[in-house]
């Protein structure tokens, strides 16, 4: 089974039919004739992989893994496509990506695992000793920058800039963004404004 690979965007084929049932079926026979890679989550896998098929859209097709490993993608922790241990950090790397593209939708530890190819333990574990924090305070540190970016470059209200960075419940967002800043969402805008204003004049 060949695969022809679109270069000029730096991206695999389309899965076939045949393909794509082989990775929703987890074929083992298909292994070695091609690998898939997920451009949500920037891993590839075998397509025996057991981890939670992605969606067909975000699957791209690669005749080797050293194909799939320059297009950009690691290889999954979990089937491992080169016979290698992914190092921890390479993985963790590949699920904060994830989450700084996803922090506006709910990414419960669950779906981060799921999407990192690992399972929750594991990764809470990792994360945490990687990066210092869990995954779920990750998630909230990153939407609390999110929304002081927000706060900062609009005149959208508090409750709304809450939701666009994934915290729809506005009275936990004003806590959670006070624990985090020392300010409240208005006096954090208050602050900066009156700080844009001197400079100025």
């Amino acid at each position: 089974m060949r695969i022809e690979e679109d270069r000029s965007i730096g991206r695999g084929a389309s899965p076939t039919e045949l393909q794509w049932q082989s990775i929703v079926g987890n074929d083992a026979t298909c292994d070695g004739t091609f690998y898939y890679a997920v451009r949500t989550t920037a891993i590839f896998c075998r397509p025996s992989c057991g981890s939670r098929p992605p969606l067909r859209e975000n699957t791209s097709v690669f005749a080797s893994a050293d194909a799939a490993r320059k297009a950009g993608y690691r290889p999954c922790k979990r089937c491992k496509p080169t016979g290698e241990r992914l190092p921890d950090e390479e993985w963790v790397a590949s699920v904060t990506a994830y989450i700084h593209s996803r922090y506006m939708e709910p990414l419960p530890l669950n779906k981060l695992a799921e999407a990192g190819h690992g399972s929750p333990f594991h990764l809470h574990r990792t994360f945490k000793r990687v990066t210092g924090a869990t995954p779920a305070a990750y998630v909230q540190q990153v939407r609390i920058k999110q929304a002081q970016e927000l706060l900062r470059s609009s005149d959208e209200a508090v409750a709304t800039i809450g939701q666009r960075v994934g915290l729809p419940n506005a009275p936990y967002f004003i806590t959670l963004f006070k624990k985090e800043t020392g300010h409240t969402p208005a006096q954090y805008r208050m602050l900066h404004d009156k700080g844009e204003n001197s400079y100025e004049s």
